[in-house]
């Protein structure tokens, strides 16, 4: 973490170089800091639980100029406190404040603020051609008991001009892999997908593949496929008890040689043919048309069902926020089912952190090797 000299000395040389630029001014940081500060206060809540509220004033209708954005300038200053942050959220498009240990029930009031600051700087055909609006973080008010995350909270998560020519390029990267992969491992199983699908019809009644609504990238939810592996109509109320105590305290089962899973075990909804499907994680390969479509990438953070993300505190978040879920990921190839939830969830964010091409093909020829040893595999 930054010290307070770094931090301050750091803001006194955006300062000096916002004066050099032709629009703008020094009350204003640049866009690649905005957005290093957006991540330290987002970072901060996760710690500390302290909330904030970023507000986004979208210019893009007005024609821009330096009586414009002198006004623009006064008028944040006038809705702002010393310890907010002013910047360029998005460069001379959209203006960015962070409004410092705001609670959500707030969010209104700054907003008819700012509204009205406007007002008073601009003649009614400018003030309407503004537009405001205001994301809170954490969000408090998704309906309870649903899950639910909202796609806005992207802009919470959202690159720096500067770094977007880079991020596009590893993102491009990653889905020529999926594409390529997916495509290729589809080909490739296709007569044990071809098997698999007979061995469930005769083994059971039921449809070959269980549909499931999962979490993705940025809270969007989609229909996840496994091959079946239970019995047709079995309650899932077993599995979202396990999974509230799994996250809530950190806790799992324990296997007749007394060593800790984090898994259910002898659970009798699960078919004979089932049993086999999940040792061999043949019942995962029907993802493989997950990622061909896009709601999933062959390496990240495993999908979450919308039950367990009502468990989540605001940092868990982080693990369906930033990048497409996987059919793999860094705790099953490293553990498996002997890795606990915060474990999992702290590699999960090691790796959108840390995560590029390279660390992908590492965990792709990594994961045969964990699926034959069968180790955590239940």
């Amino acid at each position: 973490m930054k010290t307070p000299f770094r931090i301050w000395t750091r803001r006194q040389d955006e300062v000096v170089h916002l004066q050099s630029e032709p629009i703008g001014g020094p009350d204003l940081y640049s866009e690649e800091y905005f957005h290093e500060m957006l991540v330290m206060e987002r970072k901060r809540t996760e710690r500390s639980g302290q909330p904030f509220v970023l507000m986004l004033v979208d210019i893009r209708q007005l024609p821009l100029s330096q009586n414009i954005l002198r006004r623009l300038r006064l008028a944040l200053s006038e809705c702002t406190r010393e310890i907010d942050i002013r910047g360029w959220y998005e460069r001379h498009s959209i203006m960015g404040i962070i409004f410092i240990e705001v609670t959500p029930a707030c969010e209104t009031a700054l907003k008819a603020k700012a509204l009205s600051c406007l007002r008073r700087h601009f003649p009614d055909e400018l003030a309407l051609k503004i537009d405001i609006r205001s994301l809170p973080f954490p969000d408090t008010n998704e309906p309870a008991g649903q899950g639910n995350m909202k796609e806005v909270t992207r802009a919470l998560y959202a690159q720096p001009s500067r770094g977007k020519a880079g991020a596009s390029a590893r993102v491009i990267a990653k889905r020529l892999i999926d594409l390529i992969g997916s495509l290729s491992l589809i080909i490739l199983f296709s007569p044990l997908l071809l098997l698999s699908a007979v061995l469930i019809k005769a083994g059971s009644k039921g449809p070959v593949f269980f549909r499931q609504e999962r979490i993705g990238l940025y809270g969007r939810r989609f229909i996840m496929l496994k091959f079946r592996s239970m019995y047709d109509g079995s309650d899932d109320q077993i599995h979202q008890e396990f999974m509230k105590h799994f996250i809530r305290e950190n806790a799992g089962d324990r296997t007749p040689d007394g060593a800790v899973i984090y898994k259910i075990q002898n659970d009798s909804r699960i078919t004979p043919v089932g049993r086999l499907l999940r040792k061999t994680s043949l019942d995962e390969l029907p993802q493989l048309f997950n990622v061909l479509a896009g709601s999933m990438s062959l390496v990240g953070p495993r999908p979450a069902i919308p039950y367990e993300v009502t468990e989540y505190t605001t940092w868990h978040k982080r693990r369906v926020l930033e990048v497409k879920p996987g059919i793999t990921c860094i705790w099953q190839v490293e553990g498996r089912s002997h890795t606990d939830f915060q474990t999992q969830a702290r590699m999960d964010i090691a790796y959108i952190k840390h995560w590029s091409p390279l660390l992908d093909l590492k965990l792709l020829l990594k994961t045969p090797l964990a699926v034959f040893s069968s180790r955590g595999a239940f």
